[in-house]
C-alpha cells in the first residue's frame, strides 16, 4: 500500500492506495505549529481507524502547498512508518507535458490533478480544485498543461467579508433552500454557493470558447460536493482525484 499525504493551506488529506484502489481517505487540520510526533500520531490513527497497519505501508509520497511543513510531515511518516517519503517536486517524473512560461511555479497539487486527470479522463480537460483558493486547470486535447486560473476559496472570501462588515454573520456552507434569500443567512449562503456555482459555469463556457470545443470537466477539494451540484453544467466531482495523481507519481518514481 501506498500512502499518499496532500498537504493544503486549510487540510490535510491523507490515504492509502493499494493497486489503484483507494483503501481509505481522511482529512486532518493543516497546523503548522504540529510537531512531527503530532502528525505521526493522527497518520497512525487514521489508519488504525480503517483497519490498517503501518506494516502495510510500502513507500509514501507527499504533495505539499505548505513548504514551512513539508519536512515536518515527511519526519512524521518516517517516524510511524520507517518509510521516507518522496515528494513531488523538481527531479520527480511525472509525465506531464507543461505549457506554461515557467513550468517551475506550477504548483504540486496542480501536477498532481493534471497526472490523475489525464489518466481518468478524456481530453481536452478542466479540473477544478475547490479549497483555500479555487484553482482551474486546462489541459489541452493533445495532454498538455495548457495554463489556469487561480480565484479566491469561500472560506477565504467569506473571512475576509464577515471582518471587513459590522453585521454579517460568519456562516455555514450548507445549501442554500432558494436563490432569493429572505434574510441575512440566507442572501450570505446563496451568494457564496449559488454565487461560486455560476462563475464555475462562466469560466467553463469561456474555456470552451478559448479552447474552441468543449472540455470534460472535473472538480474535486473539500467545498466541491457543495457548489458542484449547483452548477448547471455536467461536472464530475472526484473527491479522491488527488490521491489517485498520488500514486501515479509514485510508481513512476518508486
Amino acid at each position: 500500500m501506498v500512502f499518499a499525504v496532500d498537504i493544503g493551506n486549510s487540510n490535510i488529506v491523507v490515504g492509502g492506495v493499494e493497486r489503484g484502489k483507494i483503501r481509505f481517505t481522511e482529512r486532518i487540520s493543516t497546523d503548522k505549529r504540529a510537531t512531527d510526533f503530532e502528525y505521526a500520531v493522527s497518520f497512525r490513527n487514521a489508519l488504525e481507524m480503517h483497519g490498517t497497519d503501518a506494516r502495510d505501508i510500502e513507500g509514501a509520497i507527499i504533495s505539499s502547498v505548505v513548504p514551512s511543513i513539508t519536512n515536518t510531515v515527511r519526519a512524521a511518516i518516517k517516524k510511524f512508518s520507517g518509510k521516507e517519503a518522496m515528494i513531488v517536486g523538481p527531479g520527480i517524473r511525472t509525465g506531464l507535458s507543461i505549457k506554461i512560461d515557467n513550468p517551475a511555479q506550477l504548483g504540486s497539487d496542480l501536477v498532481v490533478g493534471a497526472v490523475a486527470g489525464i489518466n481518468e479522463y478524456s481530453c481536452p480537460l478542466v479540473i477544478i480544485d475547490m479549497g483555500t483558493a479555487n484553482t482551474i486547470s486546462v489541459i489541452g486535447a493533445d495532454k498538455d498543461y495548457l495554463g489556469g486560473v487561480i480565484m479566491p476559496g469561500m472560506k477565504i472570501s467569506l473571512e475576509s467579508l464577515t471582518s471587513g462588515t459590522s453585521q454579517l454573520p460568519t456562516i455555514g456552507f450548507e445549501p442554500p433552500r432558494r436563490l432569493i434569500g429572505r434574510n441575512t443567512v440566507e442572501c450570505m449562503k446563496s451568494g457564496f454557493l449559488n454565487g461560486n456555482a455560476a462563475c464555475i459555469d462562466g469560466m467553463l463556457d469561456r474555456i470552451a470558447e478559448e479552447l474552441g470545443e468543449t472540455p470534460t470537466a472535473v472538480a474535486t477539494g473539500g467545498l466541491a460536493s457543495v457548489v458542484i451540484p449547483l452548477c448547471r453544467k455536467k461536472i464530475v466531482i472526484d473527491d479522491d482525484l488527488m490521491l489517485k495523481g498520488l500514486d501515479l507519481i509514485y510508481q513512476k518514481n518508486k
